[in-house]
């Protein structure tokens, strides 16, 4: 068995692959930079007898992770339960994927899992979003290439700003709004920010598109929040949420 761990800013998703990449279980811990490499232990620990599986089963580990702060912390913590050193997504290993960006170093390892796992599964050119703390959308050209990408807040990011900045806006959780026109301030906010951010994908995906000057363009979205938005877009079906598992399965395959 392979155990794939996603480090990000909110979560730390925790994957566990049987044989023939068969995910057994997709689990999620909050991510807290203050946790020790001993704690991390015992979470991992409790997710296994939760799902009810033996640590001693797994072979092998990949790390990717975009919270600097957790790096070494993690990597001890695979190290120390499994008796070696995981797969680290980051300089020196192998990932298959070209890249055309100014800093190769800057791309974080979460979009490389996104692209190898894409590329594995769609054919290019590719438009990979993933709807996280930061909504990332990333291109990929039609001969495989990952060409950059942008950056935008994430929903939850977006939501959060809305009710600290405007002293009369209500602290709400995300959830698919009653309409498109809000009667109360909290319909308001979700009907803005679903149908907002919805409308917001579906300009930029028909701009990339334009890039590719008519040549059938796959689209796919991943991320805890893609459930919610995507069923709002009008170009972006394909919703995917396995993918970065899936791309650092394939990761770990080529620097076994």
């Amino acid at each position: 068995m392979l155990l794939a761990i996603d480090a990000g800013n909110s979560t730390i998703n925790v994957g566990l692959f049987g044989e023939e990449k068969k995910l057994l279980f997709l689990a999620s811990l909050e991510t807290d930079r203050r946790k020790t490499r001993d704690q991390f232990c015992v979470d991992l620990m409790n997710l296994f007898a939760l799902y009810h599986y033996e640590l001693k089963d797994v072979r092998g580990a990949i790390l990717c992770s975009v919270v600097p702060a957790l790096d070494a912390v993690l990597e001890g913590a695979l190290t120390r339960l499994l008796g070696r050193k995981p797969v680290v997504v980051g300089p020196g290993a192998v990932t298959g994927l070209n890249m055309r960006v100014t800093l190769e170093y800057q791309v974080g390892a979460d979009i490389i899992a996104d692209a190898v796992g894409a590329l594995e599964k769609f054919q290019p050119p590719i438009i990979v979003i993933d709807m996280g703390t930061a909504t990332t959308i990333n291109v990929i050209s039609k001969s495989g290439v990952y060409e950059g990408g942008l950056f935008l807040p994430g929903v939850d990011v977006a939501l959060e700003s809305m009710s600290y900045r405007a002293a009369l806006l209500p602290d709400i959780s995300l959830r698919p709004p009653k309409g498109l026109i809000g009667k109360d301030s909290e319909e308001c906010m979700l009907s803005g920010i679903v149908y907002g951010n919805a409308a917001m994908l579906d300009g930029l995906i028909e701009r990339i598109r334009e890039m590719f000057q008519g040549d059938e363009v796959s689209v796919v979205a991943t991320g805890r929040n893609a459930p919610l938005i995507v069923r709002y877009c009008r170009h972006l079906s394909a919703h995917d949420p396995n993918l970065l598992m899936e791309g650092l399965w394939h990761i770990y395959q080529k620097n076994r």
